[in-house]
């Protein structure tokens, strides 16, 4: 199998490595498909690879004693196996694939030796967990702050991001999964958003028709955590 080029890559982490330091992992490298509902981090299980996302979206998910509840999403602006980098091999949450796509993923202890010997690669992973961490907290204030269509609204706006436009397959039922609120509240919003001519959906299907108007829904809960990426990736 051929290692990857930096050249095609499409992973904004692996991206901004210098040549070097891609130089180091990209032997390690290994194309993973991420198919719809894939559980890539089981909850309380060790870490066995590391998965920086080329393609499709991904869930961090906490089970909840109401069920569960997306707290983190990440697509190819990040990777899946922060606890390796923290100094542990499992978490709580669930890593889990909402949308198909595509991902290089690196065995962790691999990934952990090359942590060992890389600033630079600890620098960049560390600049991602900060912008995931506002993006959790951004998420905290969106759920306890925001009624059903502004959250709604940002959920879209976030796929959308990561899917960079065209169709997204989202399901009333796995909305209200990800969401955390009943199926025919998920229902009810999503007309709502449709009525005002922010989305179209049709068949489990979602295309965005106005960003503007989402975006004015959601309001601060969309945004702070974008821009926050953008500023921790600005002279990269």
């Amino acid at each position: 199998m051929s290692q990857p080029q930096q050249s095609t890559i499409r992973n904004r982490l692996l991206k901004v490595l210098a040549p070097d330091e891609f130089e180091r992992l990209a032997p390690h490298l290994e194309p993973m498909p991420l198919a719809i509902r894939r559980v890539l981090i089981a909850p309380n299980e060790p870490i066995t690879h590391a998965m920086f996302v080329e393609g499709g979206v991904c869930s961090l998910i906490a089970d909840t004693s109401e069920g569960r509840v997306e707290i983190g999403m990440i697509g190819y602006e990040g990777f899946i196996g922060v606890p390796l980098l923290l100094g542990t091999n499992r978490s709580p949450h669930m890593a889990l694939v909402q949308a198909d796509g595509v991902a290089l993923r690196i065995a962790a202890p691999e990934l952990v030796e090359a942590l060992q010997v890389s600033s630079a690669l600890r620098s960049v992973l560390g600049r991602y967990v900060q912008s995931l961490i506002v993006q959790v907290g951004q998420t905290v204030y969106a759920n306890a702050d925001a009624n059903l269509e502004g959250r709604l609204a940002r959920w879209i706006l976030m796929t959308d991001d990561r899917l960079q436009g065209g169709e997204l397959p989202l399901t009333h039922d796995f909305l209200s999964a990800m969401l955390s609120v009943r199926r025919p509240g998920v229902t009810t919003a999503v007309h709502i958003l449709e009525g005002a001519g922010m989305i179209q959906a049709k068949r489990g299907r979602i295309t965005v028709l106005d960003r503007e108007k989402l975006m004015e829904l959601a309001g601060d809960t969309y945004g702070p955590a974008e821009t926050e990426y953008e500023r921790l990736f600005e002279e990269s």
